[in-house]
């Protein structure tokens, strides 16, 4: 039995399709097929059953699946081995939302480099839905979320912290000179929010909803470093993490608003599966993240 058929077989059942496992393994198609009608015949058991496009896995399939992806993590546990002493080198591959990306990326990717040349990194975005179903079909090494807490039994969070988070407006808006405010005297003004359903854009709109209030915003956009910018300029309003706009109310450009009645719980988390093999890469970065931005402001 041919390991790189068993490694096919698991991307195949994990991503439920030929064609997203031929993409991850930079396959074609029938590649795919054909070390599946392989394993097959050799085992003499149908592994997947195949109707209406749809691919599920046979009992045999699972039974063997839980098998494959034991010998795949141990294969590349003797890989990782072989490699000279103090030598960390890999692939990582993390999905975050883009204001957390953002921040990673132009504070500390070249420091990380630096540090481990070895290491290549690729960097997805998307809602907190689509990191967890990433995670658990294994598309995703670890994630990074800025939403309620997640906990589930099959899921490690490796460290996570509270995250404030406030309404924002430019220092020579009206609202920035009153004392007291309510979501009413916001409502007000134009909005710039980002996507919704992206993090804390769904609980602050979940918020709204229980006061029977809807805020429609003039522009929707996942860019939050773009938001602060135009919010410098403008007389407009957003709902940001803090850290987002730290520099711009440090230089006097953005104001924080207090409204009592808006009160959210915002988690940032890294997150990686519990049946995740940790390589020496994917450790080093864990590491990194967590001594880099999980610090107290």
């Amino acid at each position: 039995m041919e390991i790189r058929n068993l490694i096919t077989f698991v991307h195949a059942a994990e991503l439920n399709s030929f064609t997203k496992a031929a993409e991850v393994l930079d396959y074609s198609q029938s590649t795919v097929s054909f070390q599946i009608r392989q394993l097959e015949e050799e085992l003499g058991c149908l592994l997947f059953e195949r109707i209406s496009h749809t691919l599920t896995l046979t009992e045999k399939g699972k039974e063997l699946l839980a098998y494959a992806q034991q010998i795949t993590r141990l294969t590349d546990e003797f890989q990782e081995r072989q490699k000279s002493p103090g030598e960390i080198s890999g692939f990582v591959h993390v999905v975050t939302p883009d204001s957390v990306c953002e921040a990673m990326i132009t504070r500390h990717y070249h420091d990380f480099h630096a540090a481990y040349p070895g290491i290549s990194l690729k960097f997805s975005t998307g809602d907190t839905v689509t990191m967890l179903r990433m995670l658990d079909h294994n598309e995703a090494d670890v994630i990074l979320t800025l939403d309620t807490h997640n906990y589930r039994k099959d899921y490690i969070i490796e460290k996570e912290m509270r995250i404030t988070t406030h309404f924002v407006t430019c220092a020579s808006s009206l609202l920035a000179e009153k004392k007291q405010l309510t979501l009413h005297d916001l409502l007000e003004y134009p909005f710039y929010l980002t996507e919704k359903g992206m993090g804390y854009r769904r609980v602050l709109d979940e918020v709204l909803e229980e006061r029977s209030l809807i805020i429609e915003p003039v522009l929707e956009i996942s860019r939050t470093d773009l938001i602060a910018g135009l919010l410098e300029k403008e007389h407009a309003v957003s709902f940001l993490p803090d850290f987002v706009t730290e520099e711009g109310v440090r230089k006097g450009k953005l104001v924080r608003l207090d409204i009592e009645e808006i009160r959210t719980d915002i988690w940032k988390q890294m997150i990686y599966h519990r049946g995740k093999w940790i390589s020496g890469g994917l450790r080093a970065f864990l590491n990194y993240v967590s001594e880099h931005e999980f610090r107290e402001e």
